[in-house]
């Protein structure tokens, strides 16, 4: 789905660039303002809407493998990108070339300076115009952060809501507590929806039941796919995330489209979502990569190594996590007695570093060591003693790590 390709990567940021100033500013006024004025040639097109905390990426992946299977023409806009701006904005999984990319940016510079655009609201706008102009029959839009002022919410044909787990994460733009981080994200459901959800803690449930209710909606809670159904991307929080993604398939009849479970099936089975429980190799040593970067994702993580045949022997994990997620938690939930880690700084964004790290919790200091990259970890892994451990070896904390790693084509696999 993702080929790794940056060609035409440093122009198409630098036309972002233009608008990286406006920052992350939640507000609808300014995509509605430029839809509006562009004269609303989307509308038509109908939209699912994937929300939560984690898991939304997976469950656009499920989608668009099984809607690929099933012959329906599906536009996929998702965020954060691993490697280039154009994963972003895809058809049937085929990413937007560099130079459409381009042209679409090129044509929308007076709307996004008009309309003082961001530069997710602009990648949002453009991936609009992609497929309404290449004839997408249906759209999946990943929201970029909560949902009630996301840029995707502007959209006003979202008849079916994808919801994935819902935990503490941007905190600073969308509340303290799980109940007003629910409540910035379910506001997305609109009138008469139809809502399909993984399992939520209590305090969530009853902020998305209420909402439901009070906009005519109609909710599902749907449970893990049982070991019965063979799954593309790896890790058992998946079969929550592809529960969710089938629970929406199952929903498309109301709206025209008809996806059988042998296309759901197959779909399932071939979908491809890079740096969650990815495997890879440095040299001769096999690696996982994982993006959590969350306490929500961590705690996912953490059941997930219990799963692993040499997990006893415990893990050397290479952390990199920037400043604004809350470190400390993320290693505590991960770090074990036997484990053994490592902190990188996380390229071009400031980052947790050990010292600070330690401060919060000072009994990790014994456990935890620094470096300046994960190359240099992998190099001290593998030429010392420790190569004999054969403990698994997982770089977290951050998918921009990750995608920096990718980007170098560091790795195998």
């Amino acid at each position: 789905m993702i080929n790794f390709t940056v060609d035409g990567d440093d122009e198409i940021e630098n036309l972002l660039s233009l608008y990286k100033a406006r920052g992350i500013s939640l507000e609808l006024n300014r995509m509605q303002a430029a839809l509006k004025n562009l004269g609303n040639p989307y509308n038509e097109i109908p939209a699912i809407q994937v929300i939560g905390t984690n898991g939304k990426g997976s469950i656009v992946s499920f989608l668009e493998s099984c809607l690929k299977e099933a012959r329906i023409k599906i536009g996929c806009s998702t965020s954060p990108h691993l490697v280039s701006w154009r994963e972003r904005i895809r058809i049937n999984g085929q990413e937007i070339s560099s130079q459409d990319f381009l042209k679409i940016l090129t044509k929308f510079q007076a709307i996004a300076k008009s309309y003082r655009l961001t530069p997710f609201e602009l990648i949002i706008l453009s991936a609009f115009d992609y497929f309404y102009s290449n004839q997408v029959e249906l759209m999946v839009l990943e929201v970029g952060l909560g949902g009630k002022l996301d840029a995707t919410t502007a959209h006003p044909f979202r008849p079916l809501i994808a919801i994935g787990g819902i935990g503490l994460d941007h905190c600073e733009y969308l509340g303290n507590t799980l109940t007003a981080i629910t409540k910035e994200k379910a506001a997305v459901i609109s009138y008469g929806s139809t809502v399909i959800s993984s399992p939520q803690e209590p305090e969530v449930k009853r902020v998305i039941e209420k909402v439901v209710s009070k906009n005519n909606a109609r909710i599902i809670w749907v449970e893990p796919l049982s070991k019965d159904w063979e799954l593309g991307i790896a890790g058992e929080i998946q079969r929550t995330n592809a529960a969710v993604a089938k629970g929406i398939l199952e929903a498309l009849p109301s709206f025209g489209w008809e996806v059988n479970q042998t296309t759901i099936r197959r779909g399932l089975s071939l979908a491809k979502w890079p740096g969650r429980l990815q495997k890879a190799s440095w040299g001769n040593m096999p690696l996982i990569l994982d993006g959590a970067h969350n306490e929500h994702a961590a705690n996912q993580l953490a059941k997930e190594r219990l799963l692993w045949p040499s997990e006893s022997n415990g893990i050397f994990w290479i952390f990199g996590i920037q400043a604004h997620k809350d470190g400390p938690e993320i290693i505590r939930k991960l770090l074990k007695v036997n484990d053994l880690g490592w902190v990188v700084p996380v390229p071009n964004t400031k980052s947790w570093s050990k010292s600070n790290l330690c401060k919060t919790y000072p009994e990790m200091s014994n456990q935890l060591n620094e470096a300046n990259s994960v190359a240099k970890v992998l190099e001290k892994i593998s030429s010392g003693e420790m190569c004999k451990d054969k403990k698994t070896i997982v770089i977290t904390g951050s998918l921009l790590l990750i995608g920096n790693l990718l980007r170098k084509d560091l790795l195998l696999f």
